[in-house]
């Protein structure tokens, strides 16, 4: 008789590695891995301390966010209806620069809450005390992978400064939290980061054997900005940096020419499709069939909630296939398992986790969510991968499971205390915005 830890039994199972769905399935678990993926008679030899009867549920692999601004939970419902240099420069910037430490670390655990209950277990996070997401991501037990800010904007010591801090967070938190957490470089965009500094933190992510995480073709204007001053499109001017030549998880690419993509396909760039945002701030959209036609693994991203409102994955999948299908006026484009695997197996692939998450698969992490089907929207059950992505939305999740821990069962947080943390982040957003 073997035994687990934790045995999930009479449950649908999509694995998203390319194997067939599952009905009436069974996973065990023993300390942080998946140890059997199967049909449920097969697992009557497995015995465990915490058996858990999933009947009506579905147990898939835990969404992965990758691009967020995790703290930006207090900024949430501010400077609504604004377009994006506005919004930044007239709202968001003033604020940031009031947070303290103590401010990060709230928000980003009210945004650990939130994508806990709505299925993500893992998120690329880049912002500033960086090292307050981290000690949130250790307390609640998820996943993460985190860098630290660099904005220069034309301040030469102000970068230098943020390089170092970002340059220090990425060396002593690589590993944090058991592994739960690791790290990549931040700067901010080519439009707030000179060509020196960019090339000073490319050679940094090579000594360090860490990728980097930037914003790239946001906005048109900031693209026109960036071909007035290098002659070049903003794609071109990193590649004649080199800047590409490590790993780079570039978020948004909008507005971009052949060439670009072609550039972006040559040196394996990962690219953030982030919807939501992209449409609330009126910019625009990423053009994923050119891009995935090309080879670029493109994954998905929420943004952070003072532009998006949300870290629902759930929402953000369907806005995804929604918003490509009207691109590209074709109801077949960007198919409802193509926008699983951008949340699931591209997104542990972009943030270099491809061989330990993303699937469920024995000898991999065990990050498992499982969705509660017996609502009434959830209803009938003809096609599983269009009702996650079209029906399923993220209080739908039952049980999230990371690292082999369960951090929610029954919808109630094990590991987090919900209401302290709600109200702690409520006091803390007030008093940011009054100080």
């Amino acid at each position: 008789m073997e035994k687990a830890d934790i045995l999930i039994y009479g449950c649908s199972i999509l694995p998203m590695n390319g194997k067939s769905f599952i009905q009436n399935g069974s996973l065990a678990i023993k300390d942080d891995k998946i140890i059997f993926v199967g049909k449920h008679p097969s697992a009557n030899n497995i015995r465990a301390e915490n058996e858990i009867d999933a009947k009506e549920k579905l147990a898939m692999p835990g969404l992965i966010n990758c691009h967020t601004h995790v703290p930006m939970t207090l900024f949430r419902g501010l400077a609504e209806d604004q377009p994006l240099e506005t919004w930044l420069k007239n709202t968001i910037w003033p604020l940031e620069a009031k947070l303290k430490p103590e401010d990060v670390y709230v928000g980003a655990l009210l945004g650990c809450l939130e994508m806990i209950k709505s299925g993500t277990t893992c998120f690329a996070d880049m912002y500033f005390h960086e090292n307050m997401v981290a000690k949130a991501v250790e307390k609640c037990g998820m996943r993460g992978v985190l860098a630290e800010g660099i904005i220069e904007a034309g301040n030469t010591m102000l970068g230098k400064k943020m390089l170092k801090e970002s340059t220090s967070f990425a060396k002593s938190f690589n590993g944090y939290a058991n592994g739960r957490v690791t790290t990549l470089l931040g700067p901010h965009a080519a439009y707030t980061c000179s060509p020196e500094l960019l090339i000073r933190i490319n050679n940094e992510s090579s000594k360090l054997d860490v990728g980097v995480h930037i914003h790239l073709a946001e906005s048109k204007e900031m693209f026109s900005e960036i071909e007035k001053r290098c002659r070049s499109s903003e794609v071109e001017f990193l590649d004649k940096i080199d800047f590409f030549k490590g790993h780079v998880l570039a978020a948004h690419c909008m507005n971009l020419s052949g060439k670009d993509m072609q550039i972006l396909s040559r040196n394996g760039v990962d690219v953030t499709y982030v919807p939501v945002a992209n449409m609330k701030l009126g910019l625009g959209a990423t053009r994923v069939k050119d891009l995935t036609d090309l080879g670029v693994n493109v994954v998905l991203g929420t943004d952070g909630p003072a532009s998006n409102n949300t870290f629902d994955m759930f929402e953000t999948m369907k806005i995804a296939t929604l918003l490509q299908k009207l691109v590209y006026l074709s109801p077949n484009v960007l198919t409802v398992y193509e926008v699983l695997r951008m949340a699931t197996v591209n997104g542990a692939k972009a943030l270099g986790l491809g061989k330990s998450i993303g699937s469920l698969d024995v000898g991999k992490k065990a990050d498992i969510i499982l969705i509660d089907l017996s609502k009434p929207h959830l209803k009938p059950l003809h096609d599983f991968c269009a009702n996650i992505v079209y029906s399923t939305r993220g209080n739908d999740v039952d049980t999230v499971i990371v690292d082999g821990k369960i951090l929610m069962q029954n919808r109630q947080v094990k590991t987090l205390d919900e209401q302290t943390i709600i109200a702690k982040a409520e006091e803390t957003a007030f008093r940011l915005i009054s100080r």
